[in-house]
């Protein structure tokens, strides 16, 4: 998602729901969006392993 996503509204109000997303700032196209490092996760991305600073390839790669 982009950098108007509240990741921490998702993990702190919205928990419940058990949210999977990924942030990333300064992208504008999805080419941008697979290489530029994951700014912040939601509880339920950690849970399958994907992580902060990780690329969005590699955290796309972990929903396969």
């Amino acid at each position: 998602m982009c950098g108007a996503l509240d990741v921490g509204l998702l993990n702190e109000r919205l928990g419940d729901r058990k949210i999977l997303a990924a942030r990333a700032v300064g992208v504008k196209t999805l080419k941008e969006l697979l290489e530029a490092p994951m700014e912040s996760v939601t509880t339920e991305a950690e849970q399958l392993g994907i992580k902060p600073g990780m690329p969005g390839y590699e955290a796309l790669l972990k929903l396969v």
